[in-house]
């Protein structure tokens, strides 16, 4: 019985350290998915200011699963998520100069990972700016965004001239 019951323990306590080990910390993301993840926004950016939004859409997973969520709700797809960009930035001036700052990266597990940082966009008559969350996914064709969340930071009310 003795022998049964030190089984039973040495088992449960196997299995608590096995969950504590998976659940209890972030998973570390390795040096390379980050340089890769990091690319594919630096990618985006430099698609965006030559003005190639298709090359842009290569850093969304081209799937009918792809959302992006901003001050117009909530678009469901790929397809749904190019015609927003070409329909609210038909051109240059639109457009502007994109930028990212404060980006950081952190894993959710091996083949996800989360990105959180800052947009501007330098353009002629306003440069507005707001804050993301991008979740990737690893895929054989290299990391992906599958979810876009974007918001726009208030811009301030003009100020009363001085009379």
């Amino acid at each position: 019985m003795r022998g049964i019951l030190s089984c039973l323990l040495a088992g449960f306590g196997l299995a608590v350290l096995v969950a504590g080990s998976t659940f209890a910390r972030p998973a570390a993301l390795e040096t390379l998915d980050e340089h890769n993840i990091r690319k594919v926004l630096d990618d985006q950016v430099a698609a965006w200011n030559r003005g190639d939004i298709d090359a842009f859409m290569q850093g969304y997973l081209k799937s009918d699963q792809t959302e992006f969520v901003g001050a117009g709700g909530i678009l469901r797809g790929w397809s749904a998520v190019l015609e927003r960009y070409r329909r609210d930035y038909p051109d240059a001036k639109a457009r502007g100069e994109l930028s990212f700052s404060n980006l950081e990266i952190h894993a959710l597990s091996p083949d996800y990972a989360y990105a959180l940082g800052e947009f501007h966009l330098k353009r002629e008559k306003d440069n507005p700016s707001g804050a993301f969350t991008l979740i990737l996914r690893k895929t054989p064709d290299g990391w992906r965004i599958i979810h876009d969340h974007s918001t726009a930071y208030r811009t301030e009310s003009p100020k009363p001239q001085a009379q």
